[in-house]
């Protein structure tokens, strides 16, 4: 189970890194994204296999939208125009922290602050905010059918939440900005859009359908490792094997 105090510990950690990001050169950077890859490994020693490909699967297909999002369509661009090394474990931090969340705070509520808060903001994009935001409204329906309709609405709730949060500080503090119009449709886009969210839910879709199979995988790897010499095979380190295996 994650552990509960992930769902402080990550977003202060990420809010903290965006910050120094605005104050260091490309090196900086590198330095950060080190950091960052360490910072997610050690989050990743204390869960079950599960949660650990599932956390990977996210930084997976989140680095493929991040570079499709950013360096090939340009609909959002970092403050030195490329991919910061700590952007891709990043979001397996984000994704632990909406973990946590869901283990702190009732699903109900995750889920209905979740559904209204992205209507709210939607709304205001198309109506109050200073730029219009015509594509962020349009991913809002998406993520309100995830609410309503998957087993995973209080995990993805509470990713919502957690990148909706870094999305707005991110912005306000310039570590990167999104372009007014979508390239290439024109359609105006806020400075964060509100459904940026809706587009993260299919990471957590995706690593969520895939997280059994790297599993199974990598069981099947460990279950085909060499015989040793004496004949023997090394017994699975699995505790439950362990359990079922004869003493002796």
């Amino acid at each position: 189970m994650t552990p509960r105090f992930y769902a402080l510990a990550g977003p202060a950690y990420l809010a903290a890194l965006l910050a120094v990001d605005t104050q260091v050169d490309y090196r900086g950077q590198l330095v950060l994204g080190a950091l960052t890859w360490v910072v997610l490994a050690c989050a990743l020693v204390p869960l079950a296999p599960l949660a650990r490909a599932q956390a990977l699967g996210v930084v997976a297909f989140a680095t493929v939208g991040e570079v499709t999002g950013s360096l090939v369509w340009g609909v959002y661009h970092y403050r030195l125009h490329n991919l910061p090394l700590f952007i891709p474990p990043a979001h397996g931090v984000v994704y632990l922290s909406g973990l946590a969340l869901t283990r702190s705070v009732r699903g109900r509520w995750l889920v209905a602050a979740a559904a209204v808060g992205s209507a709210g903001w939607g709304l205001a994009g198309l109506t109050v905010l200073p730029r219009l935001d015509v594509a962020g409204a349009i991913g809002v329906p998406l993520l309100c059918v995830f609410l309503w309709r998957s087993r995973a609405r209080a995990t993805y709730a509470a990713v919502f939440l957690v990148v909706g949060a870094l999305e707005l500080y991110g912005t306000s503090i310039g570590t990167w900005h999104w372009a007014r119009t979508l390239p290439g449709l024109g359609i105006p886009d806020g400075n964060p859009p509100s459904g940026v969210a809706s587009g993260y839910v299919w990471f957590d879709v995706m690593a969520l359908l895939m997280a059994p199979w790297l599993v199974r995988a990598a069981r099947s790897l460990h279950d085909d490792r060499p015989v040793p010499r004496d004949g023997h095979a090394a017994r699975p380190h699995d505790g439950l094997k362990d359990e079922l295996l004869p003493s002796g």
